[in-house]
């Protein structure tokens, strides 16, 4: 291993050697090893939907059907090309994401502490560790000493501890205290070989999954007993199973959510791409389905709500005591590499008023923790050694031994200034032995941000109610609150303090907020909320708010959040405020109305498919479509419904539900009117052009048919109000434009076992196609939506 004393670690690396190791080194990663191109293309060959295909082209092979041969593998190689090229560009998609949340370490270069991506770390980098950081490299302790768990390397859950000279390895998690340390392997070098990216390929089954599973075995339960019965009756009529096999199996097919698959996955990377550009980065694909579900959202004070930029706004000194000293020794109980918001206020007030004059030492630095509630530091400065502490009031006040009267006093006035929304800390000092000695009072201010009030009365307006979490003491947080619209802040242990499991449910209900939380508090408040029947979000940026963040369906990991907070988050917000979970939540409802459209198409289409197909059996003793007419129905309606994913969805203004019993309700009322209506252009066109005697055009007059109804019904299924209140997608409307030209030149010119048909013909079914969806049926499904839960 390394020695320490080959880096500077006063300095660290240079840009210029640092660079220099970089090329020699290679990025700190493990490069993964990917699948290659021609198998996952191999792929889309394999499964219920190509197998189908492949069974009809042997059927045709066997029948000496040359042309409907040719049409199944063309079908079954444009459904694996599209399928690949789209996955393709929905994972590079999302590998771009992945990229944007890899580790970020603090480093030491040129003698300034900057943040860099962990992959750029090299041997000899000096790297400051906290809790709550991913152990970004190898390395070794110079200087502090911490906590860590090793339990994701090794599998031993007992934590570790690690001071001066020990080593510590890649992947480890950071539990307490604090430490600087230097880089002695990287990437592949590492002891256990691993990468340290920081998001994991976790793939959650999504509750929108099981609905549409659900949906799905109910679809093909009826199809099913349709194609039973259409074989029963083409066997007695002697048809043989050669002719009945393929047409019952795509109309199996027919229930089966073929393009499923593809339409989930580039509809997730496309809000995804949408929502990193609004700094909003989606971590686990459930974000988004529980999003659209979230009704709760509890917030952090500070950062969210907050500018998360705290600056000094005064000093309440002892008697015989300078404001000053209390500055200056604030100051020397900070830690800059830290990057923390108070310990960067004073070190930036003690700059600012030239206190410091270079000449201290820090020889020893504990960093905050909710046990102690409390920074301390020894420092060496003009011959002798001493002692500084700031930290909470009575933690303070408690070290130096103040009386009752004298802490009352204290408090007294910090509550003054609490009304004024300030924050108060305590400030001591000690020789290198000896009692504390009580300085006074430093009072910071975080300022709200100037669009709070505004995002949470937005949120408010999509039915997400805003709970306001703080560890500040009550009169602050009331003050600040008073600013968001927030009027009912109470302390956390009242909420605590009854009721099942320790928590009182109807008071976290009515609040509006909880001030002086402690992490587990905010665990108890999430827990509470989701067993009183809410759907919630929660933000956090803490070590310790991970337990809450991954609790909540919607855990919200804020900008500049800890390593761990963010592992433990389904979002990632790289910009502060509340604007990104705006945003989150309505892509959520847009992804949610078009698996609504979805589903409603598939019902009604499955029914459409299916039972027209049979009742017309029944009633004129044929097939009326051909297998292979109904293979290319499938495929083409199915292309469509993948460019839902890019659709102009209108979210809802409310919270989201899967209770879609509603839903389906109108999906079979809407799939029996169609069959209705196609049994109706049927008999039309059996008397009008004689269909009867001519199977050729029977067969192009019903696929015409079944492919118009579908189109105009997904263009109307599309919006629960009237189909025109909402425009679609270019992507969209070209997909539904393409299809309709496929269809037009089908019709006109043939296909197989589909013979040409008149264009005045094609041109009447069109038109009436057209005006039985867009003007019969979409005031229909208007009129079922309002009767029914549906939102409009």
């Amino acid at each position: 291993m390394q020695s320490t004393s080959q880096s500077d670690l006063a300095s660290g690396l240079g840009a210029a050697e640092a660079a220099r190791r970089l090329a020699q080194d290679g990025p700190n990663d493990v490069p993964e090893k990917p699948s290659h191109p021609l198998l996952r293309f191999a792929g889309k060959f394999w499964g219920l939907s190509a197998w189908m295909i492949e069974l009809i082209a042997a059927i045709s092979v066997v029948l000496h059907k040359s042309a409907d041969f040719a049409v199944a593998i063309a079908l079954l190689l444009a459904n694996a090309i599209l399928s690949f090229i789209q996955e393709q560009r929905a994972s590079s998609a999302v590998k771009a994401l992945r990229q944007r949340l890899q580790v970020t370490a603090r480093v030491l270069r040129d003698g300034a502490w900057i943040g860099i991506p962990a992959r750029s770390l090299v041997r000899g980098d000096v790297v400051r560790l906290r809790a709550g950081d991913f152990v970004p490299a190898d390395v070794q302790v110079a200087a502090g000493s911490v906590r860590a768990d090793q339990s994701a390397l090794t599998g031993e859950s007992r934590e570790i501890a690690r001071a001066g000279g020990d080593p510590l390895y890649s992947g480890s998690i950071i539990r307490d205290g604090e430490a600087t340390a230097v880089v002695t392997a990287t990437g592949i070098r590492t002891y256990f070989g691993r990468t340290t990216e920081l998001v994991a390929s976790a793939h959650p089954k999504l509750h929108v999954e099981e609905v549409i599973g659900g949906v799905v075995k109910w679809l093909l339960l009826i199809v099913g007993v349709l194609v039973a019965i259409a074989v029963a009756v083409s066997l007695l009529e002697g048809k043989t199973l050669a002719e009945i096999l393929p047409l019952a199996l795509v109309l199996l097919m027919s229930a089966i959510p073929v393009a499923l698959p593809v339409m989930f996955t580039v509809s997730m990377a496309v809000g995804s791409v949408a929502l990193a550009r609004e700094g909003v980065l989606v971590t686990r694909l459930s974000a988004a389905d529980d999003a659209a579900n979230m009704d709760t959202l509890c917030a952090d004070k500070t950062g969210t709500l907050t500018l998360n930029r705290l600056a000094l706004a005064g000093t309440a000194p002892r008697p015989a005591i300078a404001g000053d000293e209390i500055i200056r020794c604030a100051a020397l109980a900070s830690n800059e590499s830290d990057q923390d918001a108070i310990d960067l206020a004073f070190l930036k007030a003690a700059k600012e008023r030239k206190l410091l004059t270079g000449a201290e030492a820090v020889s020893a630095f504990e960093p905050f923790s909710a046990a102690t509630r409390r920074t301390a530091a020894t420092v060496a400065s003009g011959g002798r050694r001493y002692r500084v502490t700031k930290g909470a009031l009575r933690t303070i006040a408690v070290l130096c031994g103040l009386d009752t009267a004298d802490l009352e006093k204290i408090e007294s006035d910090s509550l003054a200034q609490a009304e004024k929304g300030y924050r108060a800390l305590a400030v001591a000092d000690a020789g290198e032995t000896g009692p504390w000695r009580f300085l006074g009072v430093a009072y910071l201010y975080d300022a709200p941000r100037p669009d709070s009030a505004r995002l949470i009365r937005d949120l408010a307006a999509l039915g997400v109610r805003v709970k306001m979490l703080t560890g500040d003491a009550l009169p602050v947080a009331r003050e600040v609150a008073k600013s968001f619209g927030l009027a009912n802040i109470v302390r956390v242990p009242k909420a605590t303090a009854a009721g099942a499991g320790g928590i009182d449910a109807a008071l976290i209900e009515r609040s509006d907020g909880f001030a002086e939380v402690f992490p587990e508090d905010k665990f108890a408040v999430v827990g509470a909320l989701q067993r009183a029947g809410h759907v919630v979000g929660m933000t956090g940026d803490g070590v310790n708010d991970a337990p809450a963040l991954r609790q909540a369906e919607v855990g919200i990991a804020v900008s500049g959040a800890t390593d761990v907070a963010k592992s433990a988050a389904s979002v990632v917000l790289t910009t502060e405020g509340l604007e990104g979970i705006i945003s989150l939540v309505r892509n959520g409802r847009a992804i949610y109305q078009r698996i609504v459209t979805w589903i409603i198409n598939k019902v009604s289409s499955a029914l459409l498919k299916a039972g027209f197909v049979v009742a017309a059996l029944l009633l004129t003793g044929r097939f009326v479509i051909s297998a292979l007419g109904m293979v290319l129905l499938v495929f083409l309606t199915d292309f469509v419904k993948i460019a839902l994913a890019t659709d102009n969805a209108r979210p809802s203004q409310q919270p989201e539900t899967w209770h879609i019993a509603p839903l389906i309700r109108v999906s079979v009322v809407m799939g029996i009117l169609m069959v209705l209506e196609a049994l109706g252009l049927l008999a039309f066109g059996w008397r009008r052009y004689g269909l009867a005697h001519d199977p050729g055009g029977l067969r192009t007059f019903s696929f015409e048919m079944l492919l118009y109804l579908s189109l105009f019904s997904i263009i109307s299924f599309r919006e629960r109000r009237a189909f025109w209140r909402s425009r679609p997608s270019p992507t969209f409307a070209a997909s539904i434009l393409g299809d309709a030209v496929v269809g037009i030149a089908i019709g006109m010119f043939g296909l197989a076992e589909m013979h040409p048909i008149p264009p005045v013909r094609l041109a009447v079914l069109i038109g009436a196609c057209l005006v039985l969806t867009l003007g019969v049926n979409d005031p229909v499904k208007t009129w079922l939506v309002r009767r029914s839960a549906l939102r409009p």
